[in-house]
């Protein structure tokens, strides 16, 4: 009832151990708190919190708008509703290393078990549109170890993105990770890999656990599961798959009611009153409200 009851340290050390066992976590996009608790009580190992998700949701695109008190906000509302990890886009870092730093013990503060940070410029755009630029290998480095150093919790789960295969090419990208990973960076995020074959290069390179995207709109077909569990990767997001899903319906259910005049051929899709209740536990909530009153 109300959220969580297990700790911050908990959650990051159960996504640890999921990575160390080297079976495939996958991380469906929560969009809000209630989505995060679908995910959890459909049986999900773990949230992801996508900036781009953010930032659509904000009305946004995926440039860079978004602040790090927005970000942190609305992840800590999600995190803070599931009893699984809860896993952040933290885009660029948000600015400097010290930027970086300050941004990882925020998360902690959120109750996040681990973020990503992005090699891109700043302002960054989507990984997967044309023109993505990264910054120098050098500064690219020094985000990653100003965030490891400012982690306070060695639990918390630190991730180093690279979009460089689009814009400098795929050994770039492997020469960066792997300095990613001399830095501490605990797994590495190649973004935007052109085949199969890129994705099992990098394995072949990369002597820590690997992150994958799994966007449905990505310029190619999506891999599946399987196909990633081939792979040897160990972290699966699907970050705007539900956001696009719930958008879809939200279009078609506007559409009808101006249309139509009526929602009643739209409820045979909806969730219903007692479906919404169980997932709130409201339940839960009516039996502490009788424990606290002593009938």
């Amino acid at each position: 009832m109300l959220g969580s009851h297990v700790t911050a340290t908990q959650k990051r050390r159960a996504l640890r151990d999921r990575l160390a066992s080297g079976r495939l976590t996958v991380l469906p996009g929560a969009f809000s708190p209630l989505t995060a608790r679908a995910i959890s009580q459909a049986g999900g190992a773990g949230v992801y919190i996508s900036g781009h998700m953010i930032a659509a949701d904000l009305g946004l695109p995926d440039i860079g708008l978004t602040t790090l008190s927005e970000v942190a906000q609305r992840a800590q509302q999600i995190a803070r509703m599931v009893d699984v990890p809860a896993l952040v886009d933290a885009d660029t870092g948000f600015g400097e290393p010290a930027n970086a730093a300050r941004t990882i013990q925020m998360f902690e503060d959120a109750g996040i078990a681990g973020c990503h940070i992005e090699d891109q410029i700043n302002p960054k755009r989507c990984g997967h549109s044309d023109g993505v630029e990264v910054v120098d290998a050098d500064p690219a480095l020094r985000r990653i170890r100003g965030a490891v150093l400012g982690r306070r919790d060695p639990e918390f789960v630190i991730i180093a993105r690279t979009d460089a295969r689009a814009a400098v090419g795929l050994d770039a990208a492997i020469e960066r990770a792997q300095s990613f990973v001399d830095a501490g960076a605990d797994v590495i995020f190649p973004e935007a890999l052109r085949s199969p074959e890129e994705y099992r290069r990098f394995r072949a390179e990369i002597d820590v656990p690997l992150m994958i995207n799994l966007n449905e709109f990505g310029g190619r077909v999506p891999l599946t599961q399987q196909e990633v569990r081939d792979l040897g990767y160990q972290l699966a997001v699907y970050p705007m798959t539900l956001l696009r899903l719930a958008m879809g319906a939200v279009t078609d259910g506007i559409r009808v009611l101006l249309e139509q005049g009526t929602q009643e051929g739209l409820m045979a899709g909806m969730q219903t009153r007692d479906e919404l209740y169980a997932l709130l536990d409201y339940d839960g909530h009516a039996a502490f409200d009788r424990e606290v009153i002593g009938r």
